[in-house]
C-alpha cells in the first residue's frame, strides 16, 4: 500500500475521529444521480443526543508529544472511541495526526481523499444497472459501505470531542507543514465537515451517462457537485444519513454551532423541484 493511500485511510478514520470524518465516505468515484429538485431541499434537523450537545471540552489536557511520537498516545485514545474490530484495524496506521490533517484539507477544498483512506475502498465492483434503455447506479453497490458507515456511527461523540481537544496543538503543527503557516486549522475541519453535510441525500437510482472511460453523473446539478461530495453519493442515502447525522453530533460537540453547519438536504427525482419535509 502506498503512502498516498495511508494517509487518506486515517484521514478519513480520523475524521469521523478526530471529528468524524469525515468524513468522507465515498470520496472515491462518482456516480450521479439523477434529475430532480436542486440538491438543497432540506429535512427536517435531527434533535442531538445530550452528550453531543454543548461547546468544546475546556478541561481536556492538551497531548504533550512531539508530533513524530504522536501515533502511540493519539492511537491509545482513539481506541476508546469504538468497540468494533474494523476499527481497530483502521487505526494501526502510522502517522496519523498528519494523515488526518492531509485529509480534512482535501475535503476542505473538495478533493477527494482517496489517495489517504484506502480503508475506505469496498470489496467488489462498482455496478450499473440498465432499466428501459437508461443506465443508472445500481443500487445494491450501495451495501458495499454498510460496513464503514456502521464503523463510523459507532464511535463516541463524547470520546472525539475529548480527542480532538487533546490534539488540537498536533493538528495545527501538521496544517503548517502542508503549507499553511498561518490559516486555522479549526476553520479548515469546519470547512471539511460542510463540504460533507451539504452533499444531498438522493433518494432515488441515479441516471449514469457512459463517457470515454468511465461514467459521469447525467443529472447537471449533481453532476457539478465536487468530488468529494459526488464520491459520498455511492454510498446511498441510508448510509450518507447514517453518516452526517454523526458528523452533526461531533461536530457541535468539539464547539461549532447548528447556525454553521449547513441542513440534512435531499434531491428529488423531479428535475427541478426541492423537497422540503
Amino acid at each position: 500500500m502506498d503512502e498516498n493511500k495511508k494517509i487518506i485511510r486515517t484521514g478519513l478514520i480520523v475524521l469521523f475521529v478526530l471529528i468524524v470524518a469525515f468524513a468522507a465516505y465515498y470520496f472515491f468515484t462518482a456516480g450521479n444521480e439523477k434529475t430532480g429538485a436542486a440538491p438543497g431541499s432540506t429535512l427536517p434537523t435531527q434533535k442531538l443526543p445530550e452528550e453531543a450537545v454543548g461547546k468544546e471540552p475546556k478541561d481536556v489536557a492538551a497531548l504533550s508529544v512531539e508530533l513524530e511520537r504522536s501515533d502511540g498516545p493519539v492511537r491509545d485514545l482513539m481506541a476508546e472511541l469504538s468497540s468494533n474490530p474494523t476499527f481497530a484495524q483502521w487505526i494501526k496506521s502510522k502517522d496519523l495526526i498528519r494523515k488526518f490533517a492531509a485529509a480534512v484539507d482535501n475535503i476542505a477544498n473538495g478533493q477527494s481523499p482517496r489517495p489517504q483512506a484506502d480503508f475506505f475502498i469496498p470489496a467488489g465492483k462498482f455496478k450499473t444497472v440498465l432499466k428501459n434503455g437508461q443506465t443508472y447506479l445500481d443500487p445494491s453497490s450501495y451495501s458495499r459501505y454498510n460496513v464503514a458507515a456502521d464503523v463510523f456511527d459507532s464511535l463516541s461523540t463524547s470520546g472525539c470531542a475529548r480527542l480532538y481537544a487533546s490534539s488540537r496543538g498536533l493538528l495545527r503543527q501538521a496544517y503548517r507543514e502542508l503549507g499553511y503557516p498561518k490559516e486555522d486549522f479549526h476553520q479548515t475541519l469546519l470547512r471539511a465537515i460542510v463540504e460533507i453535510l451539504k452533499t444531498p441525500l438522493v433518494e432515488e437510482p441515479i441516471p449514469l451517462e457512459m463517457k470515454v472511460a468511465s461514467y459521469a453523473i447525467q443529472d447537471p446539478k449533481l453532476e457539478e457537485l465536487s468530488p468529494a461530495q459526488k464520491h459520498l453519493l455511492r454510498m446511498g442515502p441510508e448510509n450518507l444519513q447514517l453518516i452526517q447525522a454523526k458528523l452533526r453530533e461531533v461536530a457541535v460537540a468539539i464547539g461549532f454551532s447548528e447556525y454553521q453547519l449547513p441542513k440534512q438536504t435531499v434531491y428529488t427525482p423531479e428535475i427541478g423541484k426541492e423537497k422540503e419535509d
